[in-house]
């Protein structure tokens, strides 16, 4: 690993854009030092592409804008008052900041910023020692006080001051360990773990928009399930997600080998597993799914019933369950379709299953892909995925319940086009035969005209016509 290293660090010059070396030799001309720093040099480390370029200099933020105002075709100085210049050479972005040595108010997370005159100690102020290291420029040198490479190679996330001092300079830094461990796969230092637990309260003075932004990095990354298992056994998701961590001490009905917390992180690896390509109906990754499926079971603490016969019961746990989902994504301020997506998901988990106990009309079939409208396609992989039985025979059955209900919907959509479905009447249509004005009278025709579209499909203008003087002859208001 450590050769494997030697070799992508070798080969730095010819993975960053040409622009970055001319950028190095530009400050090394004028007498200062620069330096690639933090997420780039790790990910050049892993041999992953580096995404946003970030670079640290000795400069102060007028001689960087200075410089850079000669090597950009576009520069930004929003930053600056914190030490941050921005420019674009070409298709190339770049943020340059001089060199930090900040203090923390332990009320606020916002630092007194101070600037720095070396390099080891910019370094000292971030998160983890894996975003710790940095690649003087333009030699290509690496720097590396605290053993991030080390850290790289042994998977692990530690902070190049103690744990304690780092989260408590910046509590969001508690978000970003899990983060991290869920987007690297790696594991956490004992002393970070202990410190994610004692300091989590401290993430009350973040706000909700930057916790809801690490969180919503979490679930899209490739391993969310460690991330989410960090924060609840630390305690971070009391503060975050308790919802979920209230899941642990529940049993599930179907499953009472199993508490209703491992259950949910399964279900959230096989939802994973059913995302699509980018071009099919759920490409990954896909966070309303992946939210609905750590969500989908958080009525049930509250639903819990021990009924006469020993078992466990959950009555209405999807109606209380979407209630909560949307007021716990409504704290973290995701927006309205997020919440509303979500929540109907939640909402709508344990519509099938009255399919797999006994087969569906047409009617019902429309009904259920009318409910579900665009949110269909997650339904039914959220549907799938809450299957985590040991039980084979009754996996299989409701596999296979599945899979006739995705036949039927695809062929009743050959027929129609069903997520468009309206009476064959409109109300104009209503008024006009029967001679009447606009008002609930013609509400409840339009109503009666839907239900018999979706009960016996399409008819032509005769039919409809004629079950609409049907409908009317038997109500009140035809006799007046």
């Amino acid at each position: 690993m450590n050769q494997e290293m030697n070799a992508r660090l070798d080969g730095a010059g010819r993975a960053l854009p040409p622009e970055v070396l001319s950028l190095g030799h530009l400050f090394a001309d004028a007498g200062h030092e620069l330096a690639l720093v933090g997420g780039p040099v790790r990910d050049l480390l892993l041999d992953r592409p580096p995404s946003d370029l970030d670079f640290t200099t000795s400069a102060l933020p007028d001689e960087t804008e200075r410089l850079l105002r000669g090597w950009g075709h576009a520069v930004w100085t929003v930053g600056k008052r914190f030490g941050t210049i921005g420019a674009r050479h070409g298709g190339l972005s770049v943020e340059i900041t001089t060199y930090r040595a900040d203090t923390y108010d332990p009320s606020s997370r916002k630092p007194e910023v101070r600037f720095g005159d070396n390099l080891e100690g910019d370094l000292s102020r971030r998160d983890f020692t894996v975003n710790a290291m940095a690649l003087s420029l333009p030699q290509l040198v690496l720097v590396d006080p605290f053993d991030g490479r080390r850290d790289l190679q042994d998977g692990l996330l530690r902070t190049p001051v103690t744990a304690e001092q780092s989260f408590d300079d910046d509590p969001l830094r508690i978000m970003r360990a899990a983060r991290f461990t869920a987007q690297l796969g790696f594991d956490v230092a004992e002393d970070v773990m202990d410190a994610m637990g004692t300091m989590a309260e401290r993430l009350s003075i973040v706000s909700a928009e930057r916790v809801q932004a690490e969180l919503v990095k979490l679930m899209c990354a490739r391993w969310p399930r460690r991330g989410l298992e960090l924060m609840v056994y630390t305690g971070v998701a009391d503060h975050v997600l308790p919802e979920l961590a209230a899941l642990q001490l529940e049993t599930d009905e179907h499953h009472r080998h199993k508490d209703v917390y491992e259950h949910t992180l399964t279900v959230l690896d096989k939802a994973m597993a059913l995302e699509t390509g980018p071009d099919g109906p759920v490409p990954a990754p896909d966070l309303v799914l992946r939210l609905a499926a750590i969500l989908h079971d958080i009525g049930k603490p509250a639903t819990r019933r021990f009924e006469k016969d020993g078992t466990v019961s959950f009555h209405h746990h999807d109606v209380v369950g979407a209630k909560l989902a949307a007021k716990r994504l409504k704290a973290l301020k995701f927006d309205s379709q997020t919440v509303k997506d979500v929540s109907k998901l939640v909402e709508l988990h344990l519509r099938f299953y009255g399919y797999g106990d006994a087969g569906w009309t047409d009617s019902a079939v429309r009904r259920y892909v009318r409910d579900a409208g665009p949110l269909l396609a997650r339904l039914n992989r959220l549907t799938r995925s809450d299957v985590t039985t040991r039980n084979k025979k009754k996996a299989d059955r409701l596999a296979f319940a599945m899979d006739d209900l995705e036949r039927r919907i695809a062929e009743l959509a050959a027929q129609e086009e069903i997520d468009k479905i309206r009476p064959d009447l409109n109300g104009d249509d209503i008024m006009g035969l029967l001679g009447i004005g606009p008002g609930p009278v013609v509400g409840r025709a339009y109503k009666h005209m839907l239900a018999l579209r979706m009960d016996e499909g399409p008819m032509d203008r005769d039919a409809a016509v004629a079950a609409l003087r049907e409908w009317w002859a038997a109500q009140p208001e035809s006799q007046a």
